[in-house]
């Protein structure tokens, strides 16, 4: 595996996840998932609250695990990242959201479809943005 393009590949597949999260969840979803939440309170942090260190650890990681697969499927184009990206974000979304869902009270069943959903689209386009930099140049 070609160790630059794995870590250049991730950081802007992460660097893209983050700014999708902001977009999809911190300003267009926002209503939605504060109105399907679940029972529970006191879960969800407001922005000035965030452990911001952790919240850019987790999307560096996912960027890394889409970098990853793609280095393995030998993915270097947007299309291929773009449909890997979406098989691997509703995977994750739907094996951690089902699994939240029966044990816990965190949102609706409703939110959670929407998340399965949102979390696939970022992915997608995180993995798109993977497989074209890991594209470029010589392998």
């Amino acid at each position: 595996m070609n160790a630059k393009k794995f870590f250049l590949g991730g950081i802007a597949g992460g660097v893209a996840f983050f700014l999708l999260g902001y977009l999809f969840y911190g300003m267009l979803f926002s209503d939605f998932f504060s109105k399907n939440a679940g029972s529970a309170t006191g879960v969800s942090r407001q922005m000035d609250q965030f452990v911001w260190w952790a919240l850019i650890l987790g999307n560096l990681l996912f960027g890394f695990i889409l970098s990853y697969v793609a280095g393995k499927a030998k993915i270097r184009t947007l299309g291929s990242g773009l449909i890997a990206g979406a098989i691997l974000g509703i995977l994750f979304a739907a094996s951690f959201d089902f699994t939240s869902y029966g044990t816990s009270n965190l949102m609706t069943i409703k939110g959670v479809w929407a998340d399965i959903v949102i979390l696939g689209v970022m992915a997608a386009i995180a993995g798109a943005v993977v497989g074209l930099v890991r594209g470029m140049g010589k392998e």
